[in-house]
């Protein structure tokens, strides 16, 4: 199954009851598990431009540098996963494009936003990375959870138990960030690993929802609407309008559909499967020559070097033709399957 058959992902973004442009941003990419969205910051519509680098500049990063299929184990000298230092890439380089842009045109000064990334990989695997008070949550059966900590002085407030999460719903304070991309020269996001199952939702938004909607409203939404995400996702975003709409509105909704491998695991499952037949019928110097050719390495068919008559030859170049057409018809029915 590819991820765009494996992820369900709506969007929505809207200017609000009382903004007049909308400083939010979204971008997505269902096929390659990428959902991105920023709430910007700043001057007469910087805000608008920091959100909207931010948002599709690090999507084509990140689509750039997943094509070219990379690994996302663990590195066992520093414990991080490869998915957990390239969102720190990408988004360490969006930080510097942005401050730039900020400090050298005028118009631009002082533009920032928050932001919030989840990367779907691995099969059941979801790393996510955030910055500000945009939010990522997730209902797991009738469990929904906030995955993410704002950073934010009211959130600093409550963790020194100088207020309660009551009282900060009121506070005047609430919007008063403490971290944002652009800002300082380096930020440093908030980057962490979840299990993924069959049947979650995960929710992103900016704070135009969660400041409009408790979470308990955002939640019960989400178990009795979450079957159409379409329709969900504009019952959230209109929730949000009918309570105020004072800020813009964006919401990204995923569901996760069902378990099976990334379209780049599937090459190595064959390849995985070809080698143990390789192991079992023929010998290593023949097994090592079909698996060069497997993964693109040039075959020399030089049946001397390995003092092999012409019929035995002939034999083995028989026995891998119909051994591939094998694992052709098997692939063929696995992607079907998917």
């Amino acid at each position: 199954m590819n991820d765009k058959q494996a992820l369900e992902m709506v969007s929505e973004t809207d200017v609000g009851r009382v903004r007049s442009n909308n400083e939010d941003s979204v971008a997505t990419d269902a096929p390659m598990g990428i959902a991105v969205l920023a709430d910007g910051m700043g001057g007469f519509r910087a805000g608008e431009v920091a959100s909207g680098m931010a948002a599709s500049e690090i999507l084509a990063e990140m689509q750039n540098i997943l094509d070219g299929r990379i690994s996302f184990e663990v590195d066992p000298r520093t414990g991080q996963s490869e998915a957990q230092k390239l969102l720190w890439n990408c988004i360490s380089k969006e930080n510097s494009r942005i401050y730039q842009a900020a400090h050298s045109q005028p118009k631009y000064s002082g533009m920032g936003t928050t932001l919030v990334v989840a990367l779907f990989h691995d099969n059941k695997k979801m790393t996510m990375a955030h910055i500000g008070d945009s939010r990522l949550y997730r209902l797991r059966g009738d469990d929904f959870q906030r995955l993410t900590k704002d950073h934010s002085l009211v959130q600093e407030q409550i963790d020194l138990g100088m207020i309660t999460p009551e009282q900060a719903k009121l506070s005047t304070n609430k919007n008063l960030v403490l971290r944002a991309l652009g800002i300082e020269a380096t930020v440093e996001p908030e980057i962490h690993n979840y299990g993924t199952l069959p049947d979650d939702i995960y929710l992103l938004c900016s704070d135009g929802l969660s400041d409009m909607v408790n979470d308990e409203d955002i939640g019960m939404t989400l178990r009795t609407s979450g079957v159409n995400l379409r329709n969900c996702v504009q019952q959230l975003v209109q929730m949000a309008n009918n309570n105020g709409g004072r800020d813009n509105v964006s919401v990204i909704l995923i569901r996760i559909l069902s378990e099976c491998a990334e379209p780049h695991r599937l090459r190595e499952k064959v390849f995985d499967w070809i080698k143990l037949c390789c192991n079992v019928a023929i010998g290593d110097k023949t097994r090592n020559r079909i698996l060069h050719t497997f993964s693109g390495e040039t075959l020399i068919s030089d049946c001397q070097s390995n003092r092999m008559n012409t019929t035995k030859a002939r034999g083995i170049q028989s026995n891998f033709a119909q051994t591939m057409l094998v694992f052709i018809v098997i692939g063929k029915k696995i992607s079907g399957y998917c």
